[in-house]
Order: structure tokens, then sequence, then C-alpha cells
């Protein structure tokens, strides 16, 4: 008889075609972003916790013990000490009150990009430096001279908010990190500056939600005169204060994570 094939939604990303159903599956997909989440694995492991790990927080690598489980709830299932663990990866949050910091990867992958699967041999680019990335960023878009005196002074502000903090340059946005999660995206534009920021869900002064039914713990902000680069840095300062909430209370805060993952309704 053969044996039956249950597999999760259709999600065909980076070479996993179906969403995970269980632990294995979770721990996998965890391999393909731990890069993306600024992770590097020490050691995967039998018995409680699953696996050492480090993140990077600005100042270095952190040392964080790593539970994987399909559900975060299943913590309490397996009755884990929560004082032994620093971190709960998963593909789905369900655990309202949650005293550990959660990564929910059904919604982190879908901010991230989907590397199509390559033929052996292909090469990588190499990571250019920052300085460089970011010029390419503003020429891309001819961005004005305006534009890169703002950007110069958002920098200044948000490296001053807390010495943690860091950025990561990418193609088209410049995200800023608390420095566990993204909290701040740039887009450079010819005159503006397009600033996402995570609000928890709740209103901010100024600003509109991103997308009422895909990303409503987000907001926009678009800087567009002098003035606005005050108005940004009280938002980014705002967001940087709900980032830290948010993960002290255990919730999901990626771009896509919906309003019903928080406590916060």
């Amino acid at each position: 008889m053969k044996e039956k094939s249950i597999v999760g939604d259709l999600i065909n990303f980076r070479g996993l075609v179906y969403a995970p159903v269980n632990e294995n599956g979770v721990i996998f997909l965890f391999g393909k972003v731990a890069d993306d989440l600024n992770m590097y694995i020490e050691e995967i492991k039998p018995g409680f916790p699953d696996c050492v790990g480090r993140r990077y927080v600005g100042k270095g690598w952190e040392r964080i013990n790593i539970e994987f489980e399909f559900k975060s709830s299943s913590f309490v299932q397996h009755s884990h000490d929560v004082k032994k663990c620093d971190l709960i990866i998963c593909w789905e949050h369900d655990w309202n009150d949650c005293p550990i910091e959660v990564i929910e990867l059904k919604s982190e992958i879908q901010g991230l990009p989907n590397h199509p699967i390559k033929k052996p041999g292909a090469t990588e680019k190499e990571e250019k430096d920052i300085e460089k990335s970011l010029n390419e960023i503003f020429s891309k878009v001819s961005a004005s001279l305006k534009v890169r005196e703002w950007y110069g002074k958002i920098f200044e502000r948000i490296t001053g908010i807390d010495d943690a903090i860091w950025a990561k340059i990418g193609k088209v946005y410049i995200g800023w990190y608390s420095p566990e999660r993204a909290f701040v995206s740039l887009k450079i534009k010819k005159t503006s500056i397009r600033i996402e920021c995570f609000s928890r869900g709740l209103g901010m002064f100024g600003t509109k939600v991103a997308n009422v039914k895909f990303s409503p713990r987000w907001v926009i902000f678009t800087v567009k005169t002098d003035e606005d680069v005050d108005k940004a840095i009280n938002i980014i300062n705002e967001s940087y204060k709900r980032i830290k909430e948010a993960i002290s209370a255990g919730e999901t805060t990626g771009y896509f994570s919906g309003a019903e993952s928080s406590g916060t309704g």
C-alpha cells in the first residue's frame, strides 16, 4: 500500500514547494532564511533547546537559544522551560501571551526575496560595501541633492537613537533593525523619501496605514520638504519604542503580519 502524502499550502519559496506541516519543515525553512534574519547557527542538537545560534545586534553577534515548533503554543504542550530559551521559531504564532520572542516564518517569508533555484555552479555576486550600494540606489532613481541631504540627516538621527540600531542596504530599500527586527524601511525616490515604519497596529500622527489588508501593523510617511525631516525622526523614534514593546510582548512584527497576530487588536 502506498504511503499517503500530505502537504501544506503551495508556497514555492526558495526550493520548498509546500508550507511546513511539522517541526522538521520549520527547521528546513529556517535554514533557507537564517541569513535574512541576520543569524548563523552554531549547533542543532537533540533535546531542549533545539538550536544554539547567534544574531547580529549592531555591536556584534549575540548568542541565542532557539526552540523550533510548528505552532508556538506547542512550546507549552512540550513543557519547556521559558527561562532556558531566548527565541521560538515557528510556522504559525498562536500563543498570544508568549513571554518569549517569536519569529513566525509564515509572515516573515512574505517580505523576503524568493531566490530562483539555479543550476549547480552558479556563483553569487560579491557583497558591495555600504557606500557603493547607497550610491547605486541614489543613482538609479536620479535622486536630487536635497534627497541625499535629507537621507544624511535621517541617517544621523536614527543612529543616534540607540547605538545598537544598524542598517541593511538592499537593491531598492534600506532597512533599519532594532537590532533584532526591522522597524524602518526607506525607499529613495527622485524628489522624496518614502518611509515605512512599524506601528504595532496603532495610530501614528501624520502617517497612513501601509496596507489595511496585508500590512496593518506598518505605516507610511513621505519626506518631501525640509520640515518633513523632523517629523520623520519623531515617527521613527516612536516606531523604535513600539518595536521593542512588541518584541517583549511576543508579537510578530514582519511587514505582512496581520492585526490578528498581536495582542493589541
